[in-house]
């Protein structure tokens, strides 16, 4: 970073993918025998564009109840979903909680912009003891609009008071990269904490090296309501 650049103040985490490991295969592996059936099933039935509907705050069981009635068939397989969507989220990467503990024990703000619903927000911040580290969330299922609509950028930047230009924001999917781009933000394709590491490093921010193994940081956020 040439000193004629701004130093970036904020990092902004997505959550599944990045932070906690979530993927609705971990339940469904173990109630499909054969696992093309599973991926049609995902592929078809419960698909990524209907669990957009979640992120954008729409009741689970209901939705589930409504695609089981277009798909008897598969009514049990639908409404594990509903019954069962916590255990989709197996749990966390420890090796990216060590770059955002690094992050936060030196000084940095740190923030949280993902799709998710609501219910399993608030689940998941008594879950990981590292959702508490963070200084305000900003999620799809409460705000009612999901990324990559710019929408919630605008939201998380308004609200916080944050500079597109010195904040950082990390994500895994492609999409979500290129419109926090589109407004500005230092966006970073997230594949392992090592490239993050290096990636945060390459803009100036010093993200340090956690011990192996070593996920727990004394340092707590307050309670900001999710707000």
């Amino acid at each position: 970073m040439t000193s004629q650049e701004p130093q970036i103040d904020a990092v902004v985490f997505d959550l599944g993918g990045v932070l906690i490991d979530w993927d609705p295969r971990y339940v469904y592996r173990s109630l499909f025998g054969d696992p093309v059936a599973m991926e049609k099933f995902l592929a078809t039935v419960c698909t990524a564009d209907w669990h957009r509907a979640h992120d954008l705050g729409a009741d689970i069981r209901r939705s589930c109840e409504e695609l089981a009635r277009q798909h008897p068939e598969y009514r049990d397989m639908i409404m594990t979903w509903a019954e069962r969507g916590e255990e989709m989220a197996i749990g966390q990467f420890d090796d990216t909680v060590a770059v955002l503990g690094d992050l936060t024990a030196s000084g940095m703000r740190c923030y949280v912009l993902s799709n998710m619903e609501p219910e399993a927000f608030r689940i998941r911040r008594s879950r990981f003891p590292f959702m508490h580290w963070f200084e305000a969330y900003v999620i799809s299922g409460i705000e009612g609009v999901a990324k990559p609509d710019r929408r919630i950028f605008e939201i998380l930047l308004h609200r916080h008071g944050l500079r597109p230009q010195s904040t950082v924001f990390i994500d895994d999917q492609a999409r979500n990269v290129n419109a926090a781009r589109e407004l500005g933000l230092h966006a970073l394709a997230f594949s392992s904490a090592a490239q993050l590491r290096r990636d945060l490093e390459a803009l100036g921010v010093a993200a340090g090296s956690c011990p192996p193994g070593s996920a727990v940081w004394p340092r707590e956020r307050p309670d900001t309501g999710g707000q």
